[in-house]
């Protein structure tokens, strides 16, 4: 039985929905079936673990084009999140060889003019018609129905570290799991920034910039050999409620130092030499 989130957003055609509703199931992950947690497909590829950016759905030799921004992750614990290029989705699947049964689906029901109806239908009816078949090179990925019709994936790239905004989740108090900044438990906005803290690198001027919880920020940023050697960083001096200026603190500890990066795919990885970590998101 599939399950529905609340939203408070003008909602699709009750067609629309109806397909939108095995859309989010049949994104679904695998369970974790190999030695190292991973899911793998029968070619031996990763299936876990990889941002996949939906390209196109074929149905009944008909091709429909994906938004830029339809995509999805698989973690390794068997939990997926994506999104149709406008509506967001999680579900669960189970793998079994090379075929792939999606279930348990949640999503959201917003209205939204850049992203075709049709495209979300037919990714409903081609996901969520029984067992699929999986074929993935490393890079891409195509899942096959039993009648023929066809969803086609391909590995995002990663990200460059410069002239992206990187959403900046900061690390919790000691013993607590990093969180955004700049929203509420809600997901809705606080303090006077949409967007909450990022930070953005700029390769020629060798600089990093941005927003802090609280602050702007403005440091040095040299980069080599998978670190960046942050400066001193010089902030605007606005005082705000002291949850943010607690996290905007644990934030400030990166700068004037070294830390190490990993960039995976949209994903920066931060971790300063007392092995704080600090993760951020490439904002589409």
């Amino acid at each position: 039985m599939y399950r529905q989130k609340r939203q408070r957003s003008k909602t699709l055609t009750v067609a629309a929905v109806a397909a939108l509703v095995p859309l989010a199931a049949a994104c679904g992950s695998e369970k974790a079936n190999d030695s190292d947690g991973g899911s793998v497909g029968a070619d031996g590829q990763r299936i876990t673990g990889v941002q996949w950016s939906i390209d196109s759905v074929t149905v009944d030799g008909t091709t429909h084009q994906a938004p830029d921004a339809a995509q999805v992750r698989i973690d390794d614990a068997g939990e997926a999140a994506g999104s149709t290029g406008c509506n967001s989705f999680s579900a669960r699947a189970d793998v079994d060889g090379e075929r792939v049964r999606l279930s348990d689906a949640m999503f959201t029901e917003k209205a939204c003019d850049k992203t075709p109806v049709d495209f979300e239908k037919s990714l409903g009816r081609t996901l969520t018609t029984g067992s699929l078949t999986t074929e993935n090179d490393g890079d891409r990925l195509t899942l096959t129905t039993d009648a023929g019709d066809t969803v086609r994936l391909s590995k995002a790239q990663d990200a460059s570290l410069y002239g992206t905004k990187w959403a900046v989740d900061v690390p919790g108090p000691e013993g607590q799991e990093s969180h955004p900044v700049g929203k509420d438990e809600k997901g809705g906005e606080k303090g006077d920034e949409k967007g909450g803290a990022h930070l953005t690198f700029d390769r020629d001027a060798k600089t990093v910039s941005g927003r802090l919880p609280c602050n702007r920020v403005n440091a040095s940023a040299t980069v080599s050999d998978g670190s960046i050697t942050l400066g001193a960083p010089s902030t605007t001096r606005m005082m705000c409620e002291g949850s943010l200026m607690d996290a905007e603190k644990r934030l400030l500890g990166l700068f004037d130092g070294k830390v190490d990066y990993r960039i995976d795919q949209g994903t920066l990885t931060l971790t300063s030499e007392d092995g704080t970590t600090v993760r951020a998101v490439a904002e589409k």
